[in-house]
C-alpha cells in the first residue's frame, strides 16, 4: 500500500485525538488541512453534536439507604440497584464516545478522568456523571478553572474521604494526592509540612443528599496556613491557587499530556518550554493541546503511542458501525474492556490506569482477538466484501485509518483476506493498528 507522508501524518493526528479514525474521515481532514481540522475540534461544541445530543445520559435510580439493620432482601435489592447504575452510566459512556462526530472532546474528558482517576465501585453513579460533565465542560478552559472545581468536586472528595476531613481530625489522603497526583507531581518540592497545612485547608466539605458539596464552617479549620510559602486563611480555593503557582505545575500538565498525546518520551526542554509557553499564566488548555498537537514531534513520532483497550475498542465499533443500542451488545463490550483491564469509570487506583507496553501482554493478546471477531461479526463490512480480492488489503487498512502495513503484516493479512470478517479482525489486532 502506498501512502503519502501527509495523509499518514493526519491520520497521527486523528487517532492520537479521537477513538481511532476512518480512511473517510482521514481523507475530509486532508481536505481542509490538518490545522484548520485541529482549530475547528479543540473549539467543538459537544451540545451541537448530533451524536452526543442522540446519547442523553441516563438519569441513575435512587439507591436505597444501606446499614447493617437491612434485611439480606433489602441488602440484596440495593446491590442490584448500584449494579444496574454502574452498567448504565458505563455503557451511556461507550455510547456516547462511538456516536460523537468530534471525538476530540471525549478524547480529552476520557484523559481527565484517567488524570483525576475516581472509581464508580466506591462512589455514587450520580457523582460519577456529575464529575463527567465537569471534565468534559472545563476540560479544554483554564487549568484553574478546572482545579478548583475538582478540588470540591463530590466524586473525588468521596474516592479521597475529603468529606470526612474536618478541624479535629484533618485527612491527610487528599491533599497528598492532589498534589502529587493531580497538580505538581512527585517529588516537585512540598514538603510533609505543605502536606499537613494543605489538609487544614480543605476541612469541612460535606456532601448533601443531593449530591452537591458543601462547606460546613463547624467543620471547617478557619486558622492561618501556609503552603507552599503562602500563608493565610487559606480554604480549597486558596490551597488550588498557592499550588497552581508553583512552577513546576505548568510542567507536570504539559508532559502527562505530552506522554498520552504525543509522545511516552517525556518532551525536551525546548518542546516543554514551547508548549507550558503556550498554556501561559492563565494556564490556557485549549492553547496548550494546539501546540502540543502541532509540534513537529507529532510527524516525527509515528510508532510510539499504545492504543490503550478503550481507545481501541471504541475506534472498531465506530470504523464497523457496531450498534451499540442493545443492552446486551454495550454489555458484551463492556465485559471484553474488563477483561482487557480498562473499563469507564474504573481505574484501578487514584494513579489511573497503567499505559504503554502494559496494554501488549501476551495475556491480553487472545482476549483482543476473541473482542475483535465478535465486532468484525457485528460490523458493516460492504466497504471489504464489496472490494475484489486482491485490493481488501489496501481497504481494510483505509477502513482502519492504518497508513502503513509492514510486510509482515500484509503477509498474515493475506491468508484471510478471501473471508471479510476474518479480515478485519486480523487487522484490529495487527501492529499498526495497536501502537500508532
Amino acid at each position: 500500500m502506498t501512502t503519502s507522508t501527509e495523509w499518514a501524518t493526519t491520520a497521527r493526528l486523528l487517532r492520537r485525538t479521537g477513538f481511532g479514525a476512518t480512511g473517510s474521515e482521514i481523507d475530509a481532514a486532508v481536505r481542509i488541512g490538518a490545522g484548520p481540522w485541529l482549530d475547528a475540534a479543540l473549539t467543538a461544541d459537544p451540545g451541537a453534536d448530533p451524536g452526543t445530543r442522540a446519547t442523553p445520559p441516563p438519569t441513575p435510580a435512587a439507591v436505597p439507604e444501606g446499614g447493617k439493620d437491612r434485611t439480606q432482601q433489602q441488602r440484596q435489592a440495593r446491590n442490584e440497584v448500584v449494579r444496574h447504575n454502574r452498567a448504565a452510566v458505563t455503557q451511556w459512556w461507550l455510547r456516547r464516545m462511538a456516536a460523537t462526530g468530534q471525538p476530540l472532546v471525549e478524547k480529552l474528558t476520557f484523559g481527565w478522568h484517567d488524570h483525576f482517576a475516581t472509581n464508580i465501585h466506591k462512589v455514587d453513579a450520580r457523582l460519577m456523571l456529575a464529575q463527567n460533565d465537569t471534565l468534559r465542560r472545563l476540560g479544554r478552559g483554564s487549568f484553574t478553572g478546572l482545579a478548583r472545581a475538582m478540588v470540591v468536586d463530590p466524586a473525588l472528595l468521596v474516592w479521597l474521604d475529603g468529606q470526612k476531613n474536618t478541624a479535629k481530625a484533618p485527612n491527610e489522603n487528599f491533599s497528598r494526592e492532589f498534589m502529587e497526583l493531580f497538580t505538581v507531581g512527585h517529588g516537585s518540592g512540598y514538603t510533609e509540612q505543605d502536606v499537613r497545612e494543605a489538609a487544614r485547608a480543605l476541612t469541612g466539605w460535606t456532601i448533601a443528599a443531593d449530591g452537591s458539596a458543601h462547606l460546613k464552617d463547624s467543620r471547617h479549620d478557619g486558622g492561618s496556613k501556609t503552603v507552599l510559602g503562602r500563608t493565610g486563611d487559606l480554604d480549597a480555593e486558596g490551597f488550588v491557587d498557592a499550588v497552581l503557582a508553583q512552577p513546576a505545575s505548568a510542567r507536570f500538565v504539559a508532559t502527562r499530556w505530552w506522554q498520552q498525546l504525543v509522545s511516552p518520551v517525556a518532551p525536551t526542554a525546548a518542546q516543554l518550554a514551547s508548549v507550558t509557553a503556550a498554556y501561559g499564566p492563565g494556564r490556557d488548555l485549549r492553547a496548550m493541546f494546539h501546540a502540543m498537537l502541532s509540534d513537529p514531534a507529532m510527524a516525527a513520532s509515528a510508532g510510539s503511542v499504545v492504543v490503550a483497550p478503550v481507545e481501541w475498542a471504541v475506534g472498531a465499533v465506530r470504523a464497523l458501525k457496531v450498534p451499540l443500542s442493545d443492552d446486551k451488545q454495550a454489555a458484551a463490550l463492556v465485559s471484553s474492556l474488563n477483561a482487557l483491564g480498562q473499563v469507564p469509570f474504573a481505574p484501578p487506583n487514584v494513579s489511573g490506569w497503567p499505559g504503554g507496553q502494559a496494554w501488549l501482554s501476551t495475556a491480553a493478546a487472545q482476549t483482543r482477538l476473541r473482542a475483535a471477531t465478535r465486532l468484525a461479526g457485528l460490523g458493516d463490512l460492504d466497504e471489504i466484501s464489496s472490494t475484489a480480492r486482491g485490493s481488501r488489503i489496501d481497504a481494510v487498512a483505509h477502513l482502519l485509518g492504518i497508513p502503513f502495513l509492514s510486510d509482515r503484516s500484509v503477509v498474515a493479512l493475506r491468508t484471510v483476506s478471501s473471508d471479510p470478517a476474518k479480515l478485519v479482525a486480523a487487522a484490529l489486532v495487527s501492529p499498526e493498528y495497536l501502537v500508532n
